[in-house]
């Protein structure tokens, strides 16, 4: 056998790379519409994705790749599995956070099947999606009467939160598609009407919340004049919604409406986990069986006298410090930093509507963090890693 014919066999057969390319971006543009419907699905098509990926990267023997705000977002997940070790209970701390660090992959793995046309496919993909996810949370809304606090449309999810989370996220795609789109603004814009409405219904006020800032940040940097189009929104808002709706929203300035108190006490709880435990926190998955050991009298007690217990925090920020510990909130936040530098820089760029769309994104999550813990939801963080690292994969030069 001769030099050049052991080379070839080594060496990585073109049909074959280009089948598992192709099965990797399929399996992610199926994932980002999946996550929409069923989490159960995504996961597959992620895990599909995933190998595809490890093959090349081990049997092909391609270099790693990620963009520069991976890195942070991985020492985050290492400042996570210190804090579970050091956990009252570290089985029960990496239950949960243990599966979701996996999530984080999907920053390499977006960056290694996405380029530019298949970017703009795959957010078209996620509208589409969510026109159909939308539609149906309608429908639950005004035919199948999930139309009040105990019972609010969910879609196909297990949570209303879950629910609007996803929907909030791409109504600030659909927004930077129609504001600085070249091509498949139409159907952008006929999707965010019952994107909106969608959300409304389902009463998630942090939500509605992120939408809007999502969408006052694309009109920031778009012109400033389209401002003049929010007081008529909010006009025929007004107008139109339902009087439960309008009283549920008007709510959050509503200082004695339960909710609001709820919230109040959760902020004292989480300032007095992270004095107590700065460092490393109390651990993942502990602030639900710690929280009634650090309530004080600000607690807020129900007619039963039993102190209610929440799942976590309701706050990203909040959430992490006292989870997680002050140098993991800082590691975050140097991930958030590090991640709108890098969409800045591509605002001027080839890739302005995805830059566009990952910006809307991450304002829009930052916003509903203040009053949920959205990036401990798993559906949420897959379209959310997914559409920020879009840009990125979309500028990155071709393999050899």
């Amino acid at each position: 056998m001769t030099v050049p014919d052991a080379i070839a066999l080594d060496a990585p057969h073109p049909v074959e790379r280009l089948g598992l390319e192709q099965a990797g971006a399929l399996a992610l543009f199926a994932m980002a519409g999946a996550v929409q419907f069923s989490i159960a699905a995504a996961q597959i098509l992620l895990a599909i994705a995933l190998i595809c990926w490890i093959i090349l990267l081990v049997v092909r023997r391609e270099r790693f790749e990620a963009p520069r705000f991976f890195w942070p977002l991985l020492a985050y997940g290492a400042a996570t599995l210190v804090s579970a070790a050091l956990s009252p209970d570290p089985r029960a701390s990496l239950a949960g956070p243990g599966k979701q660090l996996v999530l984080f992959l999907l920053v390499p793995l977006v960056f290694r099947f996405v380029n530019a046309p298949r970017g703009h496919t795959l957010l078209t993909v996620v509208l589409t999606c969510a026109a159909v996810s939308a539609v149906f949370g309608i429908v639950q809304y005004g035919i199948l009467h999930y139309d009040n606090l105990g019972q609010r449309p969910q879609g196909t999810l297990g949570h209303w939160m879950t629910y609007s989370g996803l929907l909030m996220i791409v109504i600030g795609v659909a927004a930077a598609r129609v504001l600085f789109g070249r091509s498949d603004r139409t159907w952008a814009l006929l999707v965010l009407p019952a994107l909106g409405v969608a959300v409304a219904v389902t009463f998630t006020r942090g939500a509605a919340v992120g939408a809007c800032a999502a969408i006052a940040m694309l009109f920031a940097m778009k012109d400033f004049r389209l401002f003049a189009i929010v007081p008529i929104l909010a006009a025929v808002f007004i107008m139109v919604a339902p009087g439960q709706i309008s009283k549920r929203y008007a709510s959050m300035f509503n200082m004695n409406d339960p909710t609001v108190r709820d919230r109040v006490t959760m902020l004292h709880i989480g300032e007095r986990m992270i004095a107590a435990h700065p460092l490393t926190g109390v651990g993942p998955n502990m602030v639900q069986r710690l929280y009634v050991d650090f309530r004080g009298s600000d607690s807020l007690v129900g007619p039963d006298g039993v102190t209610h217990i929440n799942p976590h925090l309701h706050n990203d920020f909040l959430q992490i410090a006292a989870e997680r510990g002050l140098p993991a909130l800082a590691l975050w936040l140097w991930f958030i930093v590090a991640l709108l530098r890098d969409l800045w820089t591509r605002l001027n760029g080839a890739q302005r509507a995805l830059a566009a769309s990952a910006v809307a994104a991450v304002v829009a999550l930052l916003t509903a963090g203040l009053f949920e813990y959205n990036f401990g939801d798993s559906e949420v963080l897959m379209l959310f890693l997914t559409i920020v690292t879009l840009p990125a994969a979309a500028d990155r030069p071709p393999s050899a």
